[in-house]
């Protein structure tokens, strides 16, 4: 189940960086903001999860990917601890 997989997540990080590196939160998505050339944008994510505003988001490939996890992170999706 989801839920299991995010606590083994949770615990592989711990145990191969160390507990103060566990994260609180862990969304599962079926897709991250990519740029047309395939990079991530990092920068968005950090973004939705201090919930400030995204600016610019004409380089994705799909803007909709972004409501996606807003919708997700304000519904409690997120797979909180």
């Amino acid at each position: 189940s989801g839920d299991a997989f995010v606590q083994e997540l949770r615990e592989h990080v711990a145990q191969q960086i160390g507990k103060i590196a566990r994260p609180r939160q862990i969304m599962v998505v079926a897709e991250l903001p990519k740029t047309r050339s395939g990079k991530i944008m990092r920068r968005l994510l950090r973004d939705v999860a201090d919930n400030r505003e995204l600016g610019d988001v004409t380089t994705l490939t799909d803007s909709s990917v972004m409501d996606l996890i807003k919708s997700n992170l304000s519904t409690g999706k997120g797979g909180e601890e």
